[in-house]
């Protein structure tokens, strides 16, 4: 869904419910009018129409109902504009149907929630992972293209032509976006838990100010929770509802008093919630004892070390190095190298460490985080002025304003030593 663009108190909240009630909205559109394409677009029409009469007229007493009912009428102008007319009256007539039959409580079905069940929809088989995970992010859970491509770490130009070919992909193969029965999860999940965790990501790299988005944290947690609540035996979904809770757990140690984040060696961990942690270590215990260990159950597990440690100076880095290790062989993924390494220069020194971030540097030359790490090997090794450098460019890459303000304050110190 494309962002609506105004300002103003009526477009604010247009905003606000596109992204908080867009996939619900989007997910009642698609069982009534059985298209995606077709919901997406009504849905962006009754959006449009909503900034003019809201804006002439106030906001209605139920902005989403109003939503829902233009929705549809809408639907229903574009079905009769359509080249095909004659083989949509069907669909014209029922929509018309719908459009004046009363409200009737929904059947009960085996997921219940509609983001999900949406998420399900979306997270088609046919689809290759990462652009069902991307389209999945963009329509369901209102992200923008540029934010997805910084999660897979592509181009933005590369993401957006990616979802262009996806659609095209869709709209000619007839891929039909119907939710799942319990039979068809297990085909879906690992795309379905794919757009989860993205989901709590963007939360924690979001480019507000106060850089934790805390709506999205706890939306990923209570999506984590309701796949749980499906598959309560399944160690995936115990290790990503464990590792969100870990991480979500330290939310209130994680931003310092002017606005910029606190590293782990930073945080005062009298502040971390202690329930939560407790909640996450009990998950990532029960999921490993299972003997399956994936990726989800070792981040998660390297999360559970920093919690139990008592401080940074007791972190068991020669486990987490370890930990990390083993997720490197489970995905070609540099990132998780670049973790690995990170503990093996509390081991080895900021001097190895350097030598072992060269053979990954190619393929993290848009990522952040490696040159806020390389900045830091690179000063605890005494190389200040190739740490400013480094610090630089983490600073341009940044999209959070609490990051830059640390790393700002990072140069600094460099600056004045």
């Amino acid at each position: 869904m494309s962002e609506v663009p105004a300002a103003g108190p009526v477009a604010d909240t247009i905003d606000r419910i596109a992204r908080q009630d867009g996939g619900r909205l989007l997910s009642s559109l698609v069982g009534a009018l059985r298209d995606f394409q077709l919901a997406e677009d009504s849905l962006q029409d009754a959006l449009e129409s909503a900034l003019v009469h809201w804006g002439c007229n106030g906001l209605p007493a139920s902005p989403n109902a109003w939503l829902m009912q233009v929705a549809r009428r809408k639907a229903i102008d574009r079905l009769r504009r359509s080249a095909n007319f004659r083989a949509k009256s069907a669909e014209i007539t029922y929509l018309d149907e719908l459009e004046r039959a009363s409200p009737v409580a929904d059947e009960p079905d085996p997921i219940g929630d509609e983001r999900l069940k949406l998420i399900f929809a979306c997270c088609h088989p046919a689809i290759d992972r990462k652009t069902c995970v991307a389209l999945t992010l963009r329509s369901v859970c209102g992200l923008r293209t540029e934010e997805i491509a910084d999660a897979f770490l592509d181009r933005h130009d590369a993401m957006a032509q990616r979802l262009v070919r996806a659609r095209d992909k869709i709209a000619k193969a007839g891929i039909a976006y119907e939710v799942p029965g319990p039979e068809g999860w297990t085909a879906r999940l690992e795309s379905v838990l794919a757009v989860v965790y993205l989901i709590f990501n963007e939360g924690y790299a979001s480019g507000s100010g106060s850089h934790i988005r805390v709506d999205l944290c706890e939306e990923a947690i209570r999506l984590g929770r309701l796949l749980m609540a499906l598959r309560p035996d399944e160690s995936e979904i115990e290790g990503l509802l464990s590792l969100m809770l870990l991480h979500h757990a330290r939310r209130a140690a994680r931003i310092g008093e002017g606005g910029a984040i606190l590293t782990l060696e930073m945080q005062d961990r009298s502040l971390w919630d202690r329930t939560g942690i407790a909640e996450g270590v009990a998950l990532i215990e029960r999921a490993l004892k299972r003997g399956c260990p994936g990726a989800y159950q070792l981040q998660a597990a390297t999360i559970a070390v920093h919690a139990e440690a008592r401080d940074f100076a007791d972190t068991d880095w020669q486990q987490i190095a370890l930990l990390y290790g083993a997720l490197a062989r489970t995905a070609d993924n540099p990132v998780y190298e670049l973790n690995r390494i990170v503990a093996l220069s509390y081991i080895e020194g900021a001097a190895a460490a350097l030598a072992r971030l060269k053979p990954i540097a190619m393929a993290l030359t848009q990522y952040q985080p490696f040159y806020a790490v390389q900045a830091d090997f690179l000063a605890r090794d005494g190389q200040v002025d190739q740490a400013r450098l480094a610090y630089g460019r983490a600073i341009e890459l940044s999209l959070s304003e609490a990051e830059k303000l640390f790393l700002a304050q990072r140069l600094e110190a460099l600056r004045d030593s």
